[in-house]
């Protein structure tokens, strides 16, 4: 039996279509359980288990990992996320889960550091530390993240970041939860740090160009001081000041470490990874 942490998460909900399409038994969590099974529908109800659990409630987990070998573990981002991680990893072990399958981030650069990395990388270091075999997904840039430009597209023709021409890796988060699924159902290939990314990399720039063309208007990219993104990012996208603080250093990182794409996703699934240019046609209703 396969747990899913993170089921409602976009990773973790496509990890579900995933698995029931194989046919793949799974036991999934949730803190709303009805408002999940709501969410899988009628499709999943012969194979996906849902079971109420909190990740800060060890009694819930506990019962939750009875009788299952394998956890798939995906949180959001918080500042609790240690504290939180490394204690269901603590309780897995206790309850006989045997493989982890973690996301990650990036590794953490010295030379341009990301505190939301460090937090993953003390994470990973628990996994080593456990015993159990584990594999960790390190995904770079979600395509997804891209529709939280969609309203300054749709509204002033233009969306906000401090990376100037920089390029940088970004990936479909189905294509994440397909090699989740991979992972989780092929022993030959699980136990591994898998790097994931798209094919190809962008700048905010090119993406701006290919908006222009999609949506048949001039789409600009307006590159800012890093201290004013900072400070708009609190105010107008309300984000907490640690989230907000987490968007500006992984763009600041991307001006300072090069990044080249993997062919990870292909390796292992056998296929080419979905293409920027895809995503952008399948959301374009998104941006108008």
């Amino acid at each position: 039996m396969i747990v899913i942490i993170g089921a409602t998460s976009i990773i973790g909900s496509a990890l579900l279509k995933r698995l029931i399409d194989l046919g793949v038994p799974a036991r999934a969590l949730s803190r709303e359980p009805e408002k999940l099974r709501s969410q899988i529908g009628d499709l999943g109800q012969s194979t996906i288990e849902v079971a109420a659990a909190d990740a800060s409630d060890p009694e819930s987990l506990r019962r939750a990992f009875t009788g299952a070998t394998q956890l798939f573990l995906t949180m959001s981002n918080s500042p609790r996320q240690i504290e939180l991680e490394t204690s269901i990893i603590r309780i897995a072990a206790e309850a006989g889960i045997e493989h982890i399958v973690k996301i990650s981030s990036p590794a953490f650069e010295k030379s341009s550091p990301v505190a939301v990395a460090g937090w993953h990388g003390k994470i990973e270091k628990a996994l080593c530390e456990s015993g159990l075999t584990h594999t960790v997904l390190r995904p770079y840039a979600f395509m997804q993240n891209l529709l939280r430009f969609a309203p300054t597209i749709a509204t002033q023709d233009a969306f906000f970041g401090s990376m100037g021409d920089s390029r940088c890796n970004f990936i479909d988060c189905r294509d994440i939860a397909d090699v989740a699924a991979e992972v989780l159902t092929n022993r030959e290939v699980s136990g591994q740090i898998y790097t994931l990314t798209g094919s190809e990399i962008f700048s905010y720039p090119q993406i701006a160009s290919k908006l222009s063309a999609l949506l048949n208007r001039p789409i600009r990219y307006i590159d800012m001081d890093r201290e004013v993104l900072l400070r708009n990012l609190i105010e107008y996208e309300h984000m907490p000041s640690w989230l907000a603080n987490h968007v500006v250093e992984i763009q600041a990182m991307s001006t300072v470490v090069p990044e080249r794409p993997t062919d990870t996703v292909k390796s292992l699934l056998g296929r080419e990874p979905r293409t920027l240019d895809a995503f952008l046609h399948e959301y374009v209703e998104k941006f108008r």
